[in-house]
């Protein structure tokens, strides 16, 4: 213990911040693998976002290594919920992590190595695999962002993890579902842009970061595993929403005039016609009034945002 205790004060802490929403099975699954996390020195803040189910009154601060439980009794999403996350953290380094993740025992020591190599790193990124399907990639870096219609995809998705992706190496955006920042970028750029409140808000950050001089990177060498969707779900027309005003809502925050207005012609002429005429022909009523609502939305309300 003692010689934990001595290289704990060595090395930098870092603070693993996760949301919890209606999820206290999953988060406390999440908080049983961090068990294994053979790092010395974190601590783990759990954001309960106005969870019906109070995560206190089944999860117990005590059971856990170094959690803290901070409940907001609004839901900030997941943009306000880890801003709130990182407002209340210690560490040196951010780990932003959904609560639907299993960790793997060298994870943090992975994400931190490139930062002691490269100063210019603002965030690190580890390859994500599907929970269900381990041998799948979800993300192994990231495209660059079409300005024209505004689509990034992520590296390797939904392909076999067979070596192709073992390769370090610098990206274009960070994964929203697991990214280590140091405290100092999100000191000097802010944090997540709370007018995005879920999805597209890790593909902003990162273009903010890297307009403020900093890399984002790919580390082959740290896994996570990922659940996907478990508190918004996959078919839910409330991701069809925040997808569709999200899409606009970032172009409208990093394009430039000629890129906007291409992209405007490309959203009306193409995109907003195939969605509304799929939803309607499928029956899917519901998804096309998300996907209508989400376009409203951006003919009626301002792009800037508290962060």
């Amino acid at each position: 213990m003692a010689e934990r205790e001595r290289v704990k004060a060595t090395v930098p802490l870092v603070s693993i911040i996760t949301i919890n929403y209606n999820q206290a099975e999953t988060t406390r699954q999440f908080l049983e693998s961090a068990r294994h996390l053979t790092y010395p020195n974190y601590e783990i803040l759990v954001v309960d976002n106005a969870s019906q189910q109070v995560l206190t009154t089944v999860i117990s601060e005590p059971d856990y290594p170094n959690l803290r439980i901070i409940r907001s009794e609004r839901n900030l999403g997941f943009t306000g919920g880890n801003n709130l996350g990182m407002q209340e953290a210690n560490g040196d380094y951010f780990f932003i992590v959904n609560n639907d993740t299993e960790l793997t025992p060298t994870l943090l020591e992975d994400l931190l190595q490139p930062f002691a190599e490269d100063p210019k790193i603002g965030v690190t990124c580890p390859k994500i695999r599907f929970f269900d399907q381990p041998d799948l990639v979800q993300y192994a870096g990231y495209s660059p962002m079409n300005m024209y219609t505004g689509t990034a995809t992520p590296v390797g998705e939904r392909q076999p993890d067979n070596g192709r992706f073992d390769q370090p190496s610098l990206t274009h955006f960070a994964h929203g579902c697991a990214m280590m920042v140091r405290r100092s970028v999100v000191e000097q750029v802010g944090r997540f842009a709370e007018r995005f409140f879920l999805y597209y808000e890790e593909l902003d950050w990162s273009q903010r970061i890297k307009n403020a001089g900093y890399l984002i990177y790919y580390q082959a060498s740290a896994l996570i595993l990922h659940k996907e969707s478990v508190s918004v779900g996959r078919q839910n027309p409330l991701k069809t929403y925040y997808l569709t005003r999200n899409r606009i809502l970032y172009m409208r925050r990093h394009c430039s005039a000629l890129q906007r207005t291409v992209f405007y012609l490309f959203f009306t002429g193409c995109v907003l016609p195939k969605h509304m005429l799929t939803y309607l022909s499928t029956g899917r009523f519901a998804h096309a009034k998300a996907f209508a609502k989400g376009v409203w939305w951006n003919l009626t309300s301002s792009s800037v945002s508290a962060v």
